[in-house]
């Protein structure tokens, strides 16, 4: 019998991949596609839904040529996407109206700071878990709603659709206006402001508060069922799987009990702690969130926490000081010094997420000497993700009674054995990297095979993850918690940077 595949599609910020994995967990097949990134206006970042979708149409059959195999050869697909992102389309056209607004979009930021005041955070905690914030899709809704004219009566009227990308993408493989499934996922749909947390069912009292009409909201699925059939792009092949790319991270590490935990280190960085069936409401600066429901089964929960600036701290030493020439350049500069010269950088360039989420910080170099060097801040680059994942390991400690055993790592930046070295020295923890690197598109095939019969269970799963790289921590603890102290120290000198306007 011929082997058959299970078919990855993950769909992120910068560019669509289609993935096909064999019954080992194995990549045998790869093409990505770059869409492009619209800034209009300061603070607004925009995609055109359109180009995602013909991208997709174009590397499907890219990648089973490249393996030789048709649409009969795929088990199943499954699908990742970058989360919050927020796509409107016409019902009856299926012509977006307008383009999609990314997650990283902060037009919603005067928005935000009303909710904080009224009806305030308690409101929103106790239903979706999520204090209000321009990451989340409601407040697109809402933003749409009073700035393009006509646009809310339409979506009353029933004329308008609301998705993800994953939303979007499934639609339109399934048939669009001829019929097309409009569903999203439990994973999705908790990063909406709209789904209650608990019954993973739209909110009545958020629907009411944001005012958006529930006849444009896709049906909540679990992120591990048969959805229906693909049609014009591959037809016949089941879909079974959706989940928003961080949760199919999570999902791709086999991170399946309480206690385990994930980061991905990519432009931004994002730990998700596996709490379980069980929803912790943190109290120190963290989100609660679905992490997958597989099929009848219960609900798995996380606490999630997000760092704005990782990756993209490398790429602005590199683009905007020119210290280097490429992102790996600067291990090998930072090993030309012994440690950081007393040097810290906060990079706080629009404020810090998780678990300190202060709007008001910016970025700040700290301890500066004639004694510093390019070394010595090519290493303070690094070590600022350590601590920036210090402090949120600190919140999930804190927040949850499992403390964290290991940290299982993904991502570009997990390439840099000093960065990762220093992140198990500074966490106490041991640091392991996969041997498959693509944990996004591996989970969302995990999932998909799952719901399929493809793999038969968790176990199988497990099995197949195998550890390409361990760091074990090697820093004496005095010096590690005097260090720890001295980065608190320069984060308190980047808050209250930014001062509310003056009234008059």
């Amino acid at each position: 019998m011929a082997e058959r595949y299970v078919m990855s599609i993950d769909q992120g910020t910068n560019s669509t991949r289609c993935i096909l994995f064999d019954n080992h967990g194995r990549l045998v097949s790869v093409v990505q596609r770059e869409h492009e990134q619209h800034f209009p206006k300061p603070g607004w970042v925009e995609h055109d839904a359109v180009e995602i979708w013909r991208n997709l149409q174009r590397i499907v059959p890219e990648a089973l040529s490249d393996v030789a195999v048709g649409a009969e050869d795929i088990a199943a697909i499954g699908l990742a996407n970058q989360r919050e992102t927020t796509v409107l389309w016409d019902r009856r056209t299926g012509e977006p109206l307008g383009r999609a607004i990314v997650w990283q979009d902060t037009r919603t930021a005067p928005l935000v700071d009303e909710l904080s005041q009224q009806p305030g955070d308690t409101f929103f905690l106790d239903r979706c878990a999520l204090p209000p914030s321009t990451y989340f899709s409601a407040l697109r809704i809402r933003w749409l709603f009073d700035h393009v004219s006509g646009l809310e009566q339409r979506a009353i009227d029933g004329e308008v659709l609301f998705g993800t990308i994953e939303t979007w993408l499934i639609w339109n493989m399934t048939g669009g206006v001829d019929g097309g499934l409009h569903i999203t996922d439990a994973t999705n749909a908790s990063r909406t402001m709209l789904m209650n947390i608990h019954t993973l069912a739209w909110d009545d009292e958020l629907l009411s508060f944001f005012g958006v009409p529930r006849v444009m909201l896709p049906e909540i699925r679990s992120s591990a069922e048969d959805y229906g059939e693909a049609r014009g792009l591959l037809p016949g092949v089941r879909i079974t799987a959706a989940l928003g790319d961080q949760q199919a991270a999570l999902f791709g590490q086999t991170c399946f009990s309480p206690g385990e935990a994930k980061c991905t280190y990519g432009t931004g960085s994002f730990l998700l702690l596996n709490t379980g069936n069980e929803v912790v409401r943190s109290r120190h600066g963290l989100l609660a969130t679905v992490a997958y429901k597989i099929g009848e089964q219960p609900p798995v929960y996380a606490l999630e926490g997000s760092i704005a600036v990782t990756g993209s701290l490398v790429q602005w030493f590199r683009d905007r000081l020119g210290l280097i020439n490429n992102a790996p350049e600067i291990e090998t500069l930072a090993r030309t010094v012994e440690d950081n010269g007393g040097c810290y950088i906060v990079p706080a360039f629009s404020g810090l997420f998780a678990p300190r989420w202060r709007s008001d910080a910016r970025g700040v170099i700290v301890g500066l000497t004639s004694y510093i060097t390019k070394g010595h801040l090519a290493r303070a680059v690094l070590e600022a993700t350590g601590w920036q994942t210090r402090e949120v390991v600190d919140a999930m400690n804190a927040d949850f009674p499992v403390p964290l055993k290991q940290l299982k790592v993904d991502g570009g930046m997990t390439a840099d054995n000093l960065l990762m070295q220093f992140v198990a020295d500074v966490l106490d923890v041991p640091v392991v990297r996969p041997m498959v690197a693509e944990t996004v598109s591996l989970g969302a095939a995990y999932a998909a095979g799952l719901a399929a019969g493809y793999w038969s269970d968790l176990e199988v799963l497990r099995r197949h993850w195998h550890r390409a790289g361990q760091w074990m921590p090697d820093m004496d603890p005095e010096r590690r918690e005097s260090e720890y102290d001295n980065w608190q120290r320069a984060v308190e000198r980047s808050l209250g940077w930014i001062r509310p306007p003056a009234t008059s």
